[in-house]
């Protein structure tokens, strides 16, 4: 039975690009979650007035690739020491976050930030914080699927 996880990590163009490729993952969706405004616009989150992060939906086959897996991905693909931004992209709706949807997805979620925070991979501590999955708002039709729409290289990922 398929399973949705949730992701902020920067701009969500690349993050989903990376999403879809991982062996398991059946749909990605890109959107806003974590704000207080109803059906917000890019342009309103990109004003940083709704408080929305920039995130992926991702829907996943757990017996092809489980949760604890998808998080490693998502560890890998930006920096998650960094407040408010990612790269050149700065800004709130650019934090890092796992917006978990259920009780042992926040579980699996806390373990996995302990180990990375300890891992002694990282300059300084782990800032993505960890929140129930709220409400949902899908981003413009232009923004799924970008890469493939249009080719990558718009905004940066940071592969280990």
């Amino acid at each position: 039975m398929a399973q949705t996880a949730t992701f902020a990590a920067g701009c969500f163009w690349g993050v989903e690009q990376a999403f879809r490729e991982v062996d398991g993952v059946s749909a990605t969706e890109v959107g806003y979650i974590g704000g207080d405004k109803a059906n917000p616009t890019y342009e309103e989150v990109c004003r940083k007035t709704t408080g929305h992060a920039e995130a992926v939906r991702i829907t996943f086959d757990p017996a092809i690739v489980s949760y604890a897996d998808l998080l490693g991905v998502f560890w890998n693909l930006h920096d998650p020491t960094q407040v408010g931004r990612q790269g050149l992209d700065v800004g709130d709706q650019y934090r890092t976050a796992i917006f978990t949807h259920n009780e042992d997805q926040a579980n699996v979620a806390a373990a996995s930030k302990k180990a990375e925070d300890e891992s002694g991979e990282h300059r300084a501590p782990i800032a993505t914080t960890i929140e129930p999955a709220g409400q949902w708002w899908k981003a413009e039709d232009y923004h799924q699927q970008y890469f493939e729409k249009r080719g990558g290289g718009a905004c940066a990922i940071r592969l280990k």
